[in-house]
């Protein structure tokens, strides 16, 4: 599954690799996975898949909002490893789920149900880097990667320690505080760039806040990755799949060679 991962990075025709974010089960979820598929069709690399939870740390409103209806309609981990199973035949999937719903049934148990689900990668915001070593020996049993997380307030002696751990890709946030779109990013994201390309190897995705086209190709002059969330998910929302396919192929075009 890792794999997977490193072949979507270094196999795109783009400048960065694209990886929009979708909830699973929002609006439900047989539209979740038509989203899914829609972003696949528009050029998506990669597919980041939330697991919904009721009390999302890292999440903005438009986020947070998506997860609490997904519950209320009923989702559940295992009907999003569905969707997880469904589109991981197209394009690798990593998802982004809460240490909670993780070490609820215990860490390997998870991690085998999300390998037998296709899922490629986990992202697990609110599990310090210091306690995720049980979780990481897991995912590595499985061939799953764990991506972990920095933010701009990161050391650089606790970068260093991130980047020795980090499997499949960094996952650079691009500010302080929660996700959500934002109408300019930080000036100060080259120097972050820089920072986990120091300490890393692997390739660097940048999220939280890129919400235009024109944002993600400026990001996309710096990072390997460039995440989308919340504006994706706003147009599954408002628009379902079809909105989806037109918003990730404009992301997808401005990513373009020669643009």
């Amino acid at each position: 599954m890792t794999d997977r991962i490193a072949a979507a990075f270094a196999g795109h025709d783009k400048r960065a690799a694209l990886m929009p974010y979708l909830m699973g089960g929002y609006p439900d979820l047989d539209e979740s996975r038509a989203a899914g598929e829609a972003a696949a069709d528009a050029g998506a690399d990669l597919i980041e898949l939330g697991i919904p939870f009721s009390d999302p740390l890292a999440d903005g409103p438009v986020i947070h909002e998506a997860g609490t209806r997904a519950l209320a309609a009923g989702a559940t981990p295992h009907a999003v490893l569905d969707v997880c199973e469904a589109l991981a035949r197209r394009l690798p999937v990593v998802l982004m789920v809460y240490a909670n719903v993780v070490l609820a049934g215990g860490a390997e148990h998870f991690v085998r149900r999300a390998a037998g689900a296709g899922a490629a990668g986990l992202i697990v915001p609110d599990l310090p880097h210091e306690e995720a070593a049980e979780l990481r020996a897991a995912c590595d049993a499985e061939g799953i990667a764990l991506v972990p997380l920095v933010a701009p307030t990161t050391t650089a002696e606790r970068m260093a320690e991130i980047g020795a751990d980090a499997r499949g890709f960094v996952y650079a946030v691009s500010l302080t505080g929660t996700t959500g779109e934002r109408a300019e990013l930080p000036p100060e994201l080259p120097a972050l760039v820089e920072r986990v390309r120091a300490a890393a190897e692997l390739p660097v995705a940048l999220g939280f806040g890129i919400s235009t086209p024109a944002q993600a190709r400026s990001v996309g002059e710096l990072a390997d990755g460039v995440i989308v969330g919340s504006r994706v998910v706003r147009a599954a929302g408002e628009g379902g799949a079809e909105a989806v396919r037109e918003l990730v192929s404009g992301f997808s075009r401005a990513l373009a060679n020669g643009c």
